[in-house]
C-alpha cells in the first residue's frame, strides 16, 4: 500500500525474462505512481519517506526504523531533551542496507535482552552509568516534588467561600486566582526551560523550591486580596519546573528500556498531586482554616527542597553528535566520545560514525543556489569508517574556529550551529575526570553548560504553532487539561452553595472520582492507542503513521462531551450527589485520554522539537485556557447556571475535536510541509 523505493524487491532475471540482466545499473526503474491514499491519509505527492513515519513492524530485521531522515534538517540550537537520532544516513542508501552495516558492538544490559539505548560512555559521571538505586532514588525525590507542585492549582477549590469570606470579595473573585496562577505556570516554563537548556536543571529546581516556599509564606500571611493575588502568580512562577523539566530528567539518567515504566511513576505522581491534594486541603481547611494549607504546603515543600538538594544532582550530558578534531596545525578544543566503543580483539578502531553530515542531497528539498542543508539519518555502509568522521572534512589549511574562517571556507550559519551547540565544556571535562564523589555532586551550580542564546532558546516553541501538528496537540491537550481546572473552579459553587450544601472536607472527597477516572484514562490509553497503532500498521504494510493516534480522537470526545453535559445537568437538576461526581470521573477518564495523546502524537511528529513541544502546550494549557476562562466562567456560571454553562462547553468541546478529522487527512502532507519550510532552523 505504501511505495517505498528502498525496501523494493528487486527482480531477478529469472522473473522478468532476462529483462534485468540487460539494465543498467544506472537505469532507474520505472515505477508505479505512489498512491494518493493511506488508510484515509493523504500521501505526499512527491515523497513516502516523511520524517514521523516509522517501518514498525519490519519483517527484514527486528527494529523500527525511521523513515524520512534523510529530509530531516539537523538541530541548530540546544533542547532539554538527549538527542533522539542516531547515525546518518546517505539518501542513496536504503534502510536495509544500512542497517546490515551498522557492525558496531553495543553495549546492552546485564542479560542481554536489551541494547542499551542511549550508549552509555565509558565515564563514570555520565548518568546513564549510576548506580540503579541512586537513579530510582532521584525517581522518587522528584516524582514526589512533582506530586506537590502539581496539587497546587486546584489547592483551594474546597475553601473558596473561606476565603471570599475573609476578603469580602465574590467567590469568582476568588476562582481568579487559580486563573493567575496558572498564568504564572505559564509564563515560568517559558522562562525555566531554556534556563535550565543553558545552566543546567539542577539550580532551576533549587531555585524554584526556594520560591515556591517563600510564595506559600506569602500565600498565608496575605493582609489582603491583592496580596494573595500576586503570591499565587509568584507561586505559579516557582512551580512551573515541575511540567516543563522532569520528563526531560528521566530522559536524561534512564535507558529507553526503563522509561516507560518510570514515566508512569512520575505521570500517576503528578496526577496523584492533582486530584489528591484538593483532598487534603480540604481537610485542613474545614479544621484549621484555609491559610494552614499555605503554612503546611511550606513545610512539605521545604522537605522537598531536602530530597531534591541530597537526591537529585545535576543530570545533564551532552550526547550530541562531536565534530572530529581538524587535521591542521590549529587543535580543537572538541573532544570525540567515539572512544569509549567496545572493540572486538585485535579489530582495527572501525565503527558507524554517530554524524550529522553536511552532504548533498538529491532530495525534493533541494533547491538550487542554496546551501548545502545538514541532514540527519543513517550511516551510508560505503563510506569509510576507519576514524570517527562527525563533519565533512575541512581542507587542512582551514582554521579550526570558525570565527577565524572565511565566507569561503565555511558558512557563518553553519560556524554558529558548531560553536553554539557543540561547544559544551561540562562534558568534555567530566568525560574524562575521575568519578565525581557525593560531596561533588550536591554542588548546586556548575556555571554554563551550553552556548546557545537565551532568548533564542525561548522563543522556539513559540515558533511549533505555525506546525499543525502541534498546534492540533496544543488544542487538545489545553481542553484535556483545562477542562478539570475550569471543574475546580465550579465545585465550591456547586457543591457547597447551589445543589447539596456540602462540607469543605466533603467537597474534597468528591476529588476521588476524578483521581479514579484519571488513573483508568492513563493505564488505558497507552494500551490502547498502541494497539490501535499496531492494527493500522499491519494494514499499512508496516508503516506507522503519527496520525494513527488521532483514532483516539473518538472516545475523547465521547468521554468529555457527555461527561461535560452530563455533569452540569444533573447538578442543576439536583440529582443524587452521585450522579455528577460519576460524570466528574467520565470528564477526567476522557480528559486523561486527551493528554496522553496529544503528547504521544506531537512526539512522535517531531521527536527532534518534543522538548520545545512540551513547552508549547504547557503554555497552551495554562495562558490561553485556564487562566483566559477564569476571567470570565465562573460568573458566566453564577448567570445562566450549571445545566447551560456545561452544555455550551460540551458543545465547544465537541466543535474543537471535529479537527481531528482534517488532522488526521491532512497532517502527514503537513509534516512534509514543515520540514520543507524548515522554520524552526531558521530562527
Amino acid at each position: 500500500m505504501v511505495n517505498l523505493q528502498p525496501w523494493r524487491k528487486a527482480q531477478t532475471p529469472a522473473e522478468d525474462g532476462g529483462a534485468a540482466a540487460t539494465a543498467t545499473p544506472s537505469t532507474p526503474e520505472k515505477e508505479a505512481p505512489p498512491r494518493k491514499w493511506n488508510l484515509g491519509i493523504l500521501s505526499d505527492p512527491l515523497t513516502d519517506e516523511v520524517p514521523g513515519s516509522v517501518i514498525l513492524l519490519s519483517r527484514t530485521h527486528n527494529r523500527n526504523e525511521p523513515l524520512g531522515l534523510q529530509h530531516a534538517h539537523a538541530r541548530t540550537s540546544a533542547s532539554s531533551l538527549p538527542s533522539v537520532y542516531g547515525p546518518s544516513r546517505s539518501p542513496s542508501r536504503g534502510s536495509r542496507q544500512s542497517s546490515r552495516s551498522r557492525g558496531v558492538d553495543k553495549k546492552r544490559t546485564a542479560d542481554g535482552r536489551f541494547i542499551l539505548e542511549p550508549q552509555p560512555e565509558d565515564s563514570a559521571n555520565d548518568p546513564l552509568n549510576w548506580r540503579q538505586v541512586r537513579r530510582d532514588v532521584a525517581l522518587v525525590s522528584l516524582g514526589f516534588y512533582c506530586m506537590i507542585g502539581g496539587g497546587m492549582t486546584p489547592l483551594l477549590a474546597a475553601g473558596f467561600n473561606d476565603v471570599a469570606a475573609t476578603y469580602d470579595v465574590t467567590i469568582p473573585q476568588v476562582a481568579l486566582t487559580t486563573g493567575l496562577y496558572m498564568l504564572g505556570l505559564g509564563l515560568g516554563s517559558v522562562v525555566a526551560s531554556p534556563t535550565a537548556i543553558l545552566f543546567g536543571k539542577r539550580p532551576v529546581y533549587l531555585g524554584a523550591i526556594i520560591l515556591f516556599i517563600l510564595s506559600s509564606i506569602w500565600c498565608a500571611l496575605s493582609p489582603s486580596y491583592a496580596s494573595l493575588v500576586v503570591a499565587r502568580i509568584v507561586q505559579g512562577l516557582a512551580v512551573s519546573p515541575v511540567e516543563c523539566l522532569p520528563s526531560a530528567t528521566i530522559a536524561e539518567i534512564f535507558f529507553l528500556h526503563e522509561r516507560a515504566y518510570r514515566l508512569g511513576i512520575y505521570t500517576l505522581l503528578l496526577l496523584g498531586g492533582k486530584n489528591l491534594i484538593p483532598l487534603v486541603s480540604a481537610v485542613i481547611v474545614q479544621s484549621l482554616g484555609w491559610r494552614w494549607v499555605f503554612w503546611i504546603t511550606a513545610i512539605v515543600v521545604g522537605f522537598c527542597f531536602f530530597l531534591i538538594f541530597f537526591f537529585v544532582p545535576e543530570t545533564f550530558w551532552d550526547r550530541a553528535p562531536r565534530p572530529a578534531k581538524p587535521t591542521g596545525k590549529h587543535h580543537s578544543h572538541f573532544h570525540i566520545p567515539g572512544i569509549h566503543h567496545k572493540k572486538a580483539a585485535g579489530a582495527p578502531e572501525a565503527h558507524a560514525p554517530l554524524s550529522v553530515q553536511a552532504t548533498p542531497l538529491a532530495t525534493p528539498l533541494e533547491q538550487p543556489g542554496k546551501r548545502k542543508a545538514v541532514h540527519v539519518g543513517f550511516a551510508d555502509p560505503d563510506q569509510d569508517t576507519t576514524r570517527p568522521e562527525y563533519f565533512t572534512q575541512t581542507p587542512d589549511n582551514a582554521a579550526s574556529d570558525p570565527e577565524k574562517q572565511g565566507p569561503e571556507r565555511q558558512d557563518p550559519a553553519d560556524a554558529d550551529h558548531v560553536s553554539e551547540q557543540f561547544s559544551i565544556h561540562y562534558t568534555d571535562y567530566y568525560r574524562d575526570a575521575p568519578r565525581k564523589s557525593y560531596r561533588q555532586s550536591l554542588k548546586p551550580w556548575n556555571g554554563r553548560l551550553v552556548k546557545d542564546k537565551w532568548l533564542r532558546v525561548m522563543i522556539r516553541p513559540f515558533i511549533l504553532f505555525a506546525y499543525p501538528a502541534v498546534l492540533w496537540s496544543s488544542l487538545v491537550y489545553a481542553l484535556a487539561i483545562g477542562w478539570l481546572i475550569v471543574l475546580s473552579e465550579s465545585v465550591a459553587h456547586i457543591y457547597r452553595d447551589v445543589s447539596y450544601n456540602f462540607t469543605p472536607l466533603q467537597v474534597g472527597l468528591v476529588y476521588i472520582s476524578p483521581f479514579v477516572g484519571g488513573v483508568l484514562g492513563t493505564a488505558v490509553a497507552g494500551r490502547v492507542s498502541d494497539l490501535v497503532v499496531r492494527f493500522l500498521a499491519r494494514k499499512n504494510d508496516g508503516v506507522y503513521e503519527p496520525e494513527f493516534r488521532l483514532l483516539m480522537a473518538l472516545p475523547i470526545t465521547i468521554s468529555t462531551v457527555i461527561g461535560l453535559m452530563g455533569f452540569g445537568w444533573s447538578a442543576e437538576e439536583r440529582d443524587n450527589w452521585i450522579v455528577p461526581t460519576v460524570f466528574f470521573g467520565i470528564i477526567s477518564f476522557g480528559c486523561s485520554l486527551g493528554s496522553t495523546t496529544a503528547i504521544t502524537f506531537v512526539v512522535d511528529s517531531y521527536r527532534m522539537y518534543a522538548g520545545e513541544a512540551l513547552v508549547t502546550l504547557n503554555f497552551s494549557k495554562n495562558v490561553l485556557h485556564g487562566f483566559i476562562f477564569s476571567l470570565f466562567f465562573p460568573r458566566w456560571l453564577e448567570a445562566s447556571g450549571s445545566k447551560n454553562t456545561f452544555l455550551a462547553i460540551g458543545g465547544l468541546q465537541l466543535g474543537c475535536m471535529l479537527f481531528s478529522i482534517p488532522m488526521y487527512i491532512y497532517g502527514k502532507r503537513a509534516r512534509m510541509w514543515t520540514v520543507r519550510r524548515n522554520l524552526m532552523e531558521k530562527f
